[in-house]
């Protein structure tokens, strides 16, 4: 398989790489997501249009600056019934997102995309479902608590692949994806070059 540059200094996406055998370099991308969300939220658009404008533009402006090389760029957002929620700016903000999506149905949305040259080449957007438990406001501090400070900035509140599992009464998606990676797409993808 070719040799990919991903946009994003994401542990977790660099993990589901390794792990998938993608031989990768990093080279965030470095934009001011939240002035674009902020501009794309002004305009009216959803929460799925947002993220998959984020993966584009990560993904176009670096390899704007990396010739002839393909660059993998993601993004995930949290959808509640059409309003956007990002990741937790603190440990108060954290703990009023869960709050928000407690007991609650909610999207999550991850899209990827490849650019070669500052052109998009690939997308592809996936949406998972997940149904969060209703829970006491003492056991969402409680869980807050066991996690440390760069998961709860890194993961949209819930780290999935870890103890944040147990916040949820069903999940419907796939695994990867839900973590930030559709890797079977983009595997899929990277083979047909």
């Amino acid at each position: 398989m070719v040799k990919i540059i991903l946009a994003s200094n994401s542990k977790v996406r660099a993990e589901i790489l390794k792990n998938n055998r993608i031989d990768f370099e990093i080279l965030p991308s470095k934009i001011d997501e939240d002035s674009v969300k902020q501009s794309l939220i002004s305009e009216g658009a959803n929460p799925e249009s947002i993220s998959k404008n984020l993966a584009e533009l990560k993904s176009i402006t670096v390899s704007q600056r990396n010739i002839n090389k393909l660059v993998l760029g993601a993004d995930t957002v949290i959808d509640l019934n059409g309003e956007l929620i990002s990741k937790p700016t603190s440990r108060e903000n954290a703990l009023e997102i869960l709050k928000k999506l407690n007991g609650k149905k909610h999207s999550l949305i991850s899209s990827v995309c490849i650019s070669k040259n500052g052109s998009m080449t690939w997308n592809y957007t996936d949406k998972s479902i997940l149904k969060m438990k209703l829970m006491e406001e003492n056991d969402l501090k409680l869980y807050l608590s066991k996690l440390s400070d760069e998961i709860i900035y890194a993961y949209n509140v819930y780290q999935i692949e870890g103890i944040g599992k147990t916040l949820f009464s069903n999940i419907e998606g796939d695994k990867n994806s839900i973590m930030g990676l559709p890797i079977d797409k983009i595997v899929n993808y990277l083979r047909k070059l």
